[in-house]
């Protein structure tokens, strides 16, 4: 049975709906909750800017180990178990991050890191396909909304660090604190899944070879090609919020550590309301008019946040950096699938793209970061949003 072939009733339906609404927001909360927290966690294990960037690395690691491996653990598991089982590993792998930073151990929050990577990269993808399957089912959009849940778990993700910061919590305290909050949402969400196969079996007559060839030959598509420079642009802005922003506030603007990450958590509230509430805009503008328009605004805000010599232009900043990133994975996945035959294939060449810039891009500028400095690393990000803007054309419904 396909993901076409989910019958469910009304209230099973939302049931469901709320249930991968929730697992959304978890996602969005577990990537959210060590990046307020960085400033403390550097000075728990007396790492310098560099082994930051390393250990955010081991993120990336993880997160391409579970996208890769995603399908197969959705095939062998099916969707309760396989949801359930991808939280699970999140909330240990957060519990093993708080022993390690008591421990001062960074061998362990490497491994920790990892870990938590791959639970995040497989939890990604197999609720996105159960979204997909949702929309079926219910036949009416439901993916801005559901993507709107995980910014808004970011934002609680952060308000919870920014929180803990002000109380004086550990990072340590509150990362185990958050495993045991996930790992019993686990238990809540599994059970409200719809049963059957997300995935339809491929055609007999085609072999794993010639899908592997048929989604090779994406990466060859100029139009493609250039949706993923979208994706690259808005991708690496947000993943550079969430793994640097703090961490720029607290040591290059001098701000404390509350105050930073409560200007984490603005610019996840401003990315969630964003996406919540742009579908009107979208429609009145068209995907490249979106685009353009919020990427121009992005790069306005990553400058001020460089540039910025008061608190308030720097708020500013941060809140104009979460409007410039907000649209761009959506509108860009929407577009990619549009964009001629084969709509999954294409899907992927762009999300590849997309998730590469948000996980592997911030390990890069804390790289860079120890010849430069923090704050002017972060103009790679004006650089490629600039890029984003000047071939968003390409996001163009396609002409039949």
């Amino acid at each position: 049975m396909s993901d076409t072939a989910v019958s469910v009733d009304a209230r099973a339906l939302k049931r469901w709906r709320n249930a991968v609404c929730l697992a959304f927001g978890i996602g969005g909360i577990t990537v959210a909750s060590w990046g307020p927290r960085l400033p403390a966690v550097k000075a728990d294990l007396h790492a310098d800017t560099a082994m930051i960037g390393v250990i955010l690395a081991c993120v990336t690691v993880g997160s391409i180990c579970g996208l890769v491996a995603s399908t197969p653990i959705l095939h062998w598991l099916r969707s309760r178990r396989a949801i359930g089982g991808a939280i699970l590993v999140s909330a240990a792998a957060m519990a093993l991050m708080g022993v390690a930073v008591a421990a001062g151990s960074i061998p362990l929050v490497v491994v920790a890191f990892i870990v938590v990577g791959f639970g995040i990269g497989t939890l990604d993808v197999l609720i996105n396909v159960e979204g997909s399957a949702i929309e079926r089912a219910a036949r009416r959009t439901l993916m801005p909304l559901l993507h709107g849940a995980w910014s808004v778990g970011a934002a609680v993700g952060a308000g919870i660090g920014a929180a803990c910061t002000a109380l004086g919590i550990s990072p340590a305290a509150q990362f185990v604190g958050e495993a045991v909050l996930i790992a019993a949402l686990a238990f809540v969400i599994a059970p409200a899944m719809a049963p059957g196969r997300r995935a339809e079996d491929a055609p007999a007559e085609q072999t794993r070879w010639q899908k592997v060839l048929q989604w090779l030959r994406g990466w060859l598509d100029w139009r493609l090609l250039l949706i993923g420079v979208v994706m690259l642009g808005v991708e690496l802005g947000e993943g550079s919020a969430n793994n640097w922003l703090t961490l720029a506030a607290h040591n290059d603007h001098g701000l404390t550590a509350t105050v930073a990450a409560l200007f984490f958590t603005v610019f996840a509230v401003g990315e969630a309301l964003t996406r919540i509430f742009g579908g009107p805009a979208v429609d009145r503008l068209g995907r490249v008019r979106t685009i353009r328009y919020t990427t121009a605004l992005g790069v306005i805000g990553v400058a001020l946040f460089i540039l910025g010599g008061s608190p308030w232009l720097v708020l500013l900043g941060v809140l104009l950096w979460a409007v410039g990133v907000s649209m761009g994975f959506p509108l860009g996945m929407s577009a990619a699938a549009e964009s001629g035959p084969n709509p999954a294939a294409r899907v992927s060449v762009v999300a590849s793209i997309g998730y590469f810039a948000n996980l592997a891009g911030p390990p890069a500028i804390g790289l860079f970061a120890e010849n430069v400095g923090l704050l002017n690393s972060l103009w790679i990000v004006v650089a490629l949003m600039v890029a984003a803007f000047v071939v968003a054309g390409a996001l163009r419904p396609r002409k039949v």
